[in-house]
């Protein structure tokens, strides 16, 4: 079975690359972290067939693992009733084959150990064998994304007899599934030990396919290189402007600007203008120049000519921000917004 993970580039088309291989035929099962990663791939498939065909199952991960990996085989057994996000309390230990480990006193599975328990309770063959009789090929989304438990947990299916195909960007790696302990803590501190674990799990590794930016600019594609230290090209020559915008009736207008989105760090609902935080635009294609809010931190990196040396998850969450832009990229601080905040 051909099994392969790709590790993309912003913007160079991994969701279109999955949508294009799909058929009418076989039965795809897509897997993503999510929901609006989930809403992208649905209106593409949409937009490709013109309906959803039927033989394509499009899943959010965790309502994979609960609705198709738990439900049919243990639901009953355990008399759950869904799952919660909360963290299990460190307190008091609980063996690893106690169920109050996994399920809380109102009987909601913990989300973070839930990929763990299906293993704890043997069942992971049968979740194997479930996903074999009922799909021909599976497609992970924003491989990047998964952590914990979550990332054993894919790596045994993966096992399956089906045509497996990951993508991701591991710089855009802004998100876990779920953390537990020390479990696949260190997953993202090294690109070459984080492609050695697929590896490892016979999976080929495609660093080619997916190594050009279709929607940014090369001005973009420049800028991300040499000051944030994300290699990313592009696909053609196109040139935009990048720039650091500090005067306040220009950043007035360009906030009050309806088609130019405003992407902050966190924070942006309490702005009334059109918005996204950095991290959750992850995914997002549809913007064209983008402006994205800098703290007093991130001004002065700016001013330093570099944003290498920023913490690792912020400088991720940057990347992210930076790529959504098909046009403009333009930079200001949010001293400057402040003053608009609604809330």
């Amino acid at each position: 079975m051909d099994k392969s993970v790709i590790f993309a580039v912003a913007g160079s088309g991994k969701t279109s690359y999955l949508v294009d291989a799909l058929d009418e035929v076989q039965r795809f099962l897509i897997v993503t972290y999510t929901d609006a990663n989930r809403d992208n791939l649905r209106s593409k498939i949409i937009r490709r067939f013109g309906y959803f065909p039927p033989n394509i199952s499009l899943y959010t991960y965790f309502k994979f693992l609960h609705g198709f990996c738990y439900r049919p085989f243990l639901r009953s057994a355990k008399n759950t009733k869904g799952l919660t996000f909360n963290l299990p309390p460190i307190f008091p230990l609980r063996s690893i084959s106690d169920d109050r480990r996994y399920i809380s006193a109102a009987r909601r599975l913990y989300a973070n150990r839930l990929a763990r328990y299906i293993e704890q309770t043997k069942m992971l063959g049968p979740v194997v064998a479930r996903v074999e009789k009922y799909f021909d090929v599976l497609f992970v989304d924003e491989v990047q994304d998964f952590g914990g438990h979550d990332f054993n947990f894919l790596l045994a299916v993966s096992a399956a007899k089906l045509r497996c195909t990951f993508v991701g960007d591991f710089f855009q790696h802004t998100f876990d599934t779920s953390r537990d302990g020390s479990v696949n803590a260190g997953l993202h501190d090294d690109y070459v030990k984080y492609q050695a674990r697929f590896k490892k799990a016979k999976l080929d590794v495609d660093t080619a396919s997916l190594k050009a930016s279709r929607r940014c600019s090369k001005s973009v594609c420049e800028f991300i290189t040499e000051k944030i230290g994300i290699a990313i090209t592009a696909h053609d020559d196109r040139e935009s402007a990048v720039r650091f915008e500090e005067d306040p009736s220009v950043v007035r207008a360009l906030y009050e600007d309806k088609n130019t989105v405003k992407l902050f760090y966190q924070e942006h609902h309490k702005y009334d203008c059109f918005s996204q935080n950095w991290g959750a635009s992850k995914g997002v294609d549809r913007y064209g120049d983008v402006v994205v809010v800098l703290n007093p931190g991130n001004v002065a990196a700016w001013k330093r000519g570099s944003f290498k040396d920023i913490n690792a998850a912020t400088r991720n969450k940057l990347y992210v921000a930076c790529s959504r832009a098909r046009g403009n990229l333009t930079f200001v601080p949010d001293s400057l917004l402040k003053p608009y905040r609604t809330e």
